[in-house]
């Protein structure tokens, strides 16, 4: 197979006597490195190295001081054809790279012109690489600002879009074993999140995904990776596409991709170098990331468990204290009502004898559902011990707790139980305390005028709601 040759450098010529283009011509003649545009006009000149931006200028002295303010950004090699020390003053004054004087040689201007595009080609790259280097130490510092997972993934594929033009730009979370992917941020809209992807879509994400390194597609319609979904992916413009797997400490971080796709043009490595390496210095941060929100779910989780009846889902009688001294304070300051209902299940302990303690519970459980789907959000319904159940109702008066309650009883009167297989109905008796009270003077007698409202029910025969002072 032929070697790709190495395009021409282009290389921007002003002025010159017969002579010096007769050298010039000579030289570049027989040249494959170099590709000579020649001008005699200063503006057509200046134009060009505007447009097209050569690998390096050469000049003739006189022309030198006129232009080269404008040609700054380039390499510029002075050729002398006057006084030798005038010609040299002029060049050093004009910051030309370096200078040739005749006799002209060949071999001389050979070397000039190697040293001047090395010596730029170093420059550009060493800025670029400084430039990385700047954005890495940005990126580190945005993502090392904030403990929160979402805050660090969007920050990164916002730094990545920012630094380079990408079409898309987004980190995907991977479930390999249900073959399926998350995006979890994406930078054209920080608030996608969670959208589902199917990874048979998507072959270069389990490609890398599988052999754990990077994956470039340069071009999608040449790319036989590519080709089962080509024809889903051309519609939208995809030409080039980059994966690259974020790793801590030998292993990816959650099965998490950056991905990022263009349309005009393939990526450079300088490019796929710099995202691995922000893939790397980001790894750290998204680590800690994951760590605090493991936490904070784990925090979460007792803290729920602390307040959580452990059979029913529904809230212990621990949090409803704390909720009824809170809400009865607030009463009393502000003169406003507050009701208690204590409801218990007639006969439960029949339900034991002839079912078991085992659909016992799957009872209770379904009765808890029942009253958490009946009460309204501003209740703080709690089981308060065996069948008993206490709900509290905040800026609720006495007739609309009694209102509430029937219809609790009704509820429950009429509903089928799945635990029994509909083979027994299910009652309950209800009591009802009230606020203001002469009588209630703190959240302990709200509760025991409930519970004694109720004990009234039982015994006037059940399934019925009883009102305390009526």
């Amino acid at each position: 197979m032929a070697t790709k040759r190495a395009p021409r450098k282009d290389i921007a010529i002003l002025g010159g006597g017969s002579s010096i283009r007769r050298f010039l011509e000579s030289f570049f003649s027989g040249s494959r490195a170099y590709k000579p545009h020649y001008f005699k006009e200063e503006a057509a000149f200046l134009r060009h190295v505007h447009d097209t931006p050569p690998a390096a200028v050469i000049t003739t002295e006189p022309h030198l001081s006129a232009v080269a303010d404008k040609i700054t950004r380039h390499p510029v090699i002075a050729l002398i054809t006057g006084d030798i020390e005038a010609g040299i003053e002029a060049a050093i004054n004009a910051h030309a790279k370096c200078y040739l004087y005749k006799p002209y040689f060949s071999l001389d201007l050979e070397h000039k012109l190697e040293s001047v595009i090395l010596e730029k080609d170093l420059i550009v790259r060493m800025e670029s690489e400084l430039r990385e280097l700047e954005e890495i130490a940005d990126l580190t510092r945005l993502v090392s600002a904030t403990l929160d997972p979402r805050e660090v993934l969007y920050r990164i594929v916002k730094k990545i879009a920012d630094i380079m033009p990408v079409t898309r730009c987004s980190i995907i979370k991977v479930d390999w074993l249900n073959r399926s992917a998350f995006v979890v941020a994406s930078f054209e809209d920080p608030r996608i999140a969670g959208l589902k992807l199917s990874l048979k879509k998507y072959p270069e994400i389990i490609e890398a995904l599988t052999s754990k390194r990077a994956v470039v597609i340069h071009d999608i319609n040449t790319d036989p990776l590519m080709k089962r979904v080509r024809e889903i992916i051309l519609p939208l413009g995809i030409r080039s596409i980059l994966v690259i797997p974020i790793f801590f400490r030998d292993r990816v971080i959650g099965t998490l991709f950056l991905r990022t796709s263009r349309s005009k043009h393939t990526f450079s490595q300088n490019e796929i170098r710099l995202l691995n390496t922000i893939a790397s210095a980001a790894a750290n941060s998204l680590h800690n990331a994951f760590l605090f929100e493991q936490v904070e779910d784990e925090k979460s989780r007792l803290e729920k468990l602390a307040i959580t009846d452990y059979l029913t889902g529904i809230y212990n009688v621990r949090f409803f204290y704390h909720r009824i001294i809170e809400e009865f304070s607030r009463s009393q300051r502000y003169g406003l009502p507050i009701s208690c209902l204590m409801v218990d299940i007639d006969h439960f302990k029949r339900v034991n004898d002839i079912y078991g303690h085992r659909i016992g519970d799957e009872v209770l459980r379904e009765f808890a559902m029942l009253l958490k789907k009946h009460t309204r959000q501003s209740d703080v319904l709690a089981r308060y011990g065996g069948e008993e159940f206490i709900v509290l109702l905040p800026q609720t008066a006495r007739d609309g707790a009694l209102a509430e309650a029937e219809r609790i009883r009704k509820c429950i009167k009429q509903h089928k139980f799945r635990s029994l297989k509909n083979k027994g109905g299910v009652t309950v008796s209800g009591g009802v305390s009230a606020f203001p009270h002469a009588k209630i003077k703190s959240h302990d007698d709200l509760i025991s005028f409930a519970d004694n409202a109720l004990f009234t029910a039982k015994n006037r025969g059940r399934d019925q709601v009883a009102v305390f002072g009526e």
